[in-house]
């Protein structure tokens, strides 16, 4: 059965949440997960839509929304000093290490997420990527040596080449999973994706 993708910002409450549920849910069904870090503003500039905040009465709705979502979906959560969070580096260092390493991406992905989410760390700090980075793997070297890394053209390259496709997948959000290429937005659609990977809705 193919994988299922899983396409997130690491500045989205919404898909830190679906972080901590769509590999489950994956299993249950069989399944594996292939996570896509993207830059949410820039895939929604190329696709001609406005940022999700731009609203202040979207905004004063969905961060209370934060807070009571993860209340009901039972996630330890709160919202980090400066949010959100500029994400480039932390999305450049998961190519990285996905390309280097595999195995340490994804646990990789969610330290930073956990690390944001639960702890306020300042994950838009190029050494507090680093060190992440440093904490799964030495396969990329030093800390100076990551953070040369995720200056560099490659991981630029790999960052900009993962929008590009969220784009060509009309990837408008954070979370957003596709099924067999069908699209499922936001962590609220969990309960239809369950549905959808157990066959029992069209």
């Amino acid at each position: 059965m193919q994988p299922i993708d899983f396409y997130f910002d690491f500045a989205s409450p919404y898909g830190y949440f679906m972080s901590e549920k769509i590999d489950a849910l994956a299993a249950k069904h069989g399944r594996t997960v292939i996570w896509r870090p993207i830059l949410l503003f820039a895939a929604l500039r190329s696709l001609g839509l406005p940022p999700p905040f731009e609203h202040p009465v979207k905004l004063e709705y969905i961060t209370a929304d934060f807070a009571r979502s993860a209340t009901f979906l039972n996630i330890d959560y709160s919202l980090p000093p400066g949010f959100p969070a500029l994400t480039q580096h932390a999305a450049r260092a998961f190519y990285l290490l996905n390309g280097k390493a595999p195995s340490a991406a994804v646990p990789f992905a969610q330290t930073v997420l956990r690390g944001y989410f639960r702890d306020g760390r300042d994950i838009s700090n190029i050494d507090v990527i680093a060190h992440m980075v440093g904490d799964h793997t030495a396969s990329l070297g030093s800390t100076a040596k990551v953070c040369d890394l995720l200056k560099g053209d490659e991981a630029k390259a790999m960052l900009q080449a993962a929008i590009t496709d969220a784009v060509q997948k009309k990837v408008f959000g954070s979370p957003f999973v596709v099924v067999d290429g069908e699209g499922f937005f936001g962590v609220d659609r969990l309960p239809q994706l369950a549905a959808r990977l157990a066959g029992t809705k069209a």
